[in-house]
């Protein structure tokens, strides 16, 4: 927790507990998502190079809208996560850069969390879709 976010390009997910070497283990907040496609609206609205980093979520998602997911079930690669909820963005956002706090709050620019369902490897460039 608080640590610096390590990129990775594999990461093993383990259903009902989280991502293998993450710190949060367990309940319905064992991983956070976060949208490509919003976090470019948020980089827009600040005029900044802004990293992604700075958000510390899991997963970067690429082509998939998680607004108003809760309760829905999205699969990426081989694991399914629940989404319980809208990751609200906290005052740190606004100490690691001004004004994010306030960017990241629209349409859940934040992203989301929510819960591994089952085992497997999570690659970058998985598929990524909602369960129908």
């Amino acid at each position: 927790k608080s640590g610096p976010m390590d990129e990775r390009q594999r990461v093993r997910g383990i259903a009902q507990r989280g991502l293998e070497g993450n710190a949060n283990q367990g309940g319905k907040r064992q991983v956070t998502l976060l949208s490509a496609d919003r976090w470019e609206e948020v980089r827009r609205d600040l005029e900044a190079d802004v990293d992604p980093k700075l958000r510390r979520a899991n997963l970067f998602l690429r082509g998939v809208d998680l607004t108003e997911s809760r309760g829905r079930v999205l699969t990426v690669g081989p694991c399914r996560v629940r989404i319980w909820g809208e990751t609200v963005p906290c005052r740190l956002m606004e100490e690691l850069h001004a004004g994010l706090q306030k960017a990241l709050r629209p349409d859940w620019r934040g992203g989301v969390y929510g819960e591994l369902l089952d085992d497997g490897e999570i690659a970058v460039g998985d598929p990524v879709s909602w369960e129908a």
